[in-house]
């Protein structure tokens, strides 16, 4: 099957509105992917909000991460 230059573009043009292409394809999957992932943020977020308040504020479930370091006193 022959390919017909229906708006005479040069070779080089040709080739640059190819590469064009394939940046502008890259650019929408990489928009997709971001967009993808703000939404699962997001629906995380709507479904914290739902939640009671007391959960909110619950201890952390580490036993060590809540430690803080000790007080210095001063002895006469």
């Amino acid at each position: 099957m022959a390919q017909h230059d229906y708006i005479n573009e040069t070779p080089g043009q040709r080739l640059r509105n190819w590469i064009l292409s394939e940046m502008l394809r890259g650019a929408g999957y990489a928009a997709a992917v971001l967009l993808g992932i703000g939404a699962i943020i997001g629906l995380i977020w709507v479904v914290g909000q739902f939640l009671p308040e007391d959960s909110k504020n619950a201890p952390p479930p580490m036993p060590y991460s809540a430690l803080e370091a000790p007080v210095a006193t001063a002895t006469a």
